[in-house]
């Protein structure tokens, strides 16, 4: 009896271990959950979609019944999309179906035309797919939420570093016609001028030579002129041959060239002579007029005789504008080739702006252009008048000139700042936010909700998955703020599509694709 006292042990554990042998013949070897030891375990469900997600029994892909699919137009050769709601938008998935306004059908000519657009994979099938939630619950637990298709005001445009110059055609560099000393400097930097306004004098020994020859020249003409009537006068009583009144008219178209020589001269320096005015003045007004030539008498009024000398040459604005540089004073020398004063018309000024070559093509002239200079008055308008037609061999960019208008002066040379070339401005064009666009490889899609989502607690919670065109690309600055991506066409207004979040639909639409690829059937 104690032997067999001391076998039970042994029996226990052999039945112990015939026991757990047999039960996990029977539970596949599997341990139990704690709820299942517990007795608080719910008997398994075989009313599962493993597929999509969501009990099978309410599989719209399953069960096309439930929720039949829209109607298929398939691919929009003009918009680029499936389903065109531009074309078909009895697609849009709102309560009413809407009438496709030819005011969107324009709008999308012009995006499509005012730049190159990423396309779309027309044999692509995924927008046949929708992604459906098991409850409202699931949508919440999966951080999906929602965002108005709406209207929106926008501007596309290259942005562009530039620069502020003068304007090159409206900006004069005045120098002496002849070498000489500074007599005397009328104006100074910042003042305006009027063209022909005498900004300096000159004494130039160069031109007093040039008067003192045209004065020669007048007497020498005059001298001859009167020997010729004398010797006509004489040849036609026959008292000199008339070879002799010949040479003496010789000597008078000598005479006259002479004159016509020393008159070119004194308009090659900027003095402009009436000769026919002087040949009737007696010789002491003659030196009078040519010694002030060229200096208004309201300054000449002022000099002294004694110190003026008949040398001096008036160097004058070119132009109508401001004085924007002066490189003398009174009594330095001065040559031709040194530029004294700078004038500029500042009413209108040189934009230069530095675009990528990429974005060269996109341009066109009197496109409007928008810049902002560094601490400047805030964003100024201008127009594109001139594109370069190469690129810089360094930074590879290509220049891009705009005129700005400066009627105030407020504008300044050598600004640099960023600027704006518009390619395109809309008034109420169709946009969503950036989040709710998903590229998934050979298409651009969003996901809209289906429009009877919320008709009763048992009613699909679908998203169907739409193709779109873009328009103004990704972090476009919308009128109400936020970053927005215009579109083209694939949705209508009032349509709800996923936006925050939206990254779930896109990883099950991926994983339903796996081993198809985006254009599987």
């Amino acid at each position: 009896m104690s032997r067999f006292i001391n076998h039970i042990p042994t029996l226990l554990v052999i039945v112990l271990l015939v026991g757990l042998g047999v039960y996990g013949h029977h539970a596949g070897w599997r341990l139990p959950k704690f709820s299942a030891l517990a007795g608080t375990a719910t008997p398994e469900q075989d009313d599962w979609c493993v597929e999509h997600g969501v009990p099978e029994s309410q599989c719209v892909e399953c069960r096309p019944g439930l929720l039949p699919p829209v109607k298929d137009y398939g691919w929009c050769r003009e918009h680029g999309v499936h389903n065109c709601p531009l074309e078909h938008p009895d697609i849009a998935q709102v309560k009413q179906t809407p009438e496709a306004a030819e005011a969107d059908r324009q709008r999308a000519a012009r995006a499509l035309a005012a730049a190159p657009r990423a396309e779309n994979n027309a044999p692509c099938k995924n927008y046949r797919r929708r992604i459906q939630f098991a409850s409202l619950d699931a949508v919440k637990k999966a951080g999906v939420d929602v965002a108005l298709v709406d209207r929106q005001d926008i501007v596309e445009s290259i942005p562009a570093s530039g620069e502020i110059t003068y304007d090159q055609t409206q900006l004069a560099n005045l120098s002496a016609r002849a070498a000489g000393a500074v007599w005397r400097v009328e104006k100074k930097i910042g003042d305006r001028v009027r063209a022909g306004e005498v900004l300096a004098l000159i004494d130039a020994v160069g031109v007093g030579r040039a008067k003192t020859e045209l004065l020669q020249s007048l007497a020498q003409e005059e001298f001859q002129r009167t020997t010729l009537a004398r010797l006509e006068s004489l040849s036609s009583q026959g008292v000199v041959a008339g070879r002799q009144a010949q040479q003496a008219q010789a000597d008078l178209v000598q005479a006259r060239s002479r004159v016509l020589g020393a008159q070119q001269s004194l308009l090659n320096l900027g003095l402009p002579v009436d000769v026919e005015e002087l040949r009737r003045l007696p010789e002491d007004e003659q030196f009078r007029r040519l010694r002030w030539l060229g200096i208004p008498e309201t300054l000449t009024q002022h000099f002294d005789p004694h110190e003026a000398t008949t040398n001096l040459l008036p160097l004058r604005a070119s132009m109508d504008g401001l004085i924007v540089a002066r490189r003398i004073v009174a009594g330095e020398t001065v040559d031709t080739g040194q530029v004294l004063f700078q004038v500029a018309d500042t009413g209108r000024m040189w934009l230069t702006l530095n675009v990528s070559v990429e974005d060269a093509g996109k341009l066109a002239l009197r496109l409007p252009v928008r810049f902002r200079p560094d601490g400047g008055p805030g964003e100024v308008d201008g127009t594109l008048v001139w594109i370069s037609t190469t690129a810089d061999p360094q930074t590879r960019m290509v220049a891009a000139r705009a005129e700005l208008p400066n009627p105030q002066g407020r504008l300044r040379n050598e600004t640099f700042g960023t600027g704006r070339i518009i390619l395109r401005e809309e008034k109420a064009a169709i946009a969503v936010p950036a989040e709710a666009i998903h590229g998934e490889g050979c298409c651009h899609v969003v996901f809209v909700r289906d429009k009877g989502y919320f008709d009763g607690r048992d009613t699909p919670k679908v998203f169907h998955v739409r193709t779109v065109r873009l328009g103004a690309g990704h972090q476009l600055q919308g009128s109400v703020g936020g970053k927005f991506t215009e579109i083209i066409s694939g949705l209508l207004p009032g349509e709800v599509v996923a936006s925050k979040g939206s990254d779930v639909l896109r990883a099950e639409l991926l994983k339903n694709s796996l081993g198809e690829g985006c254009c599987a059937k």
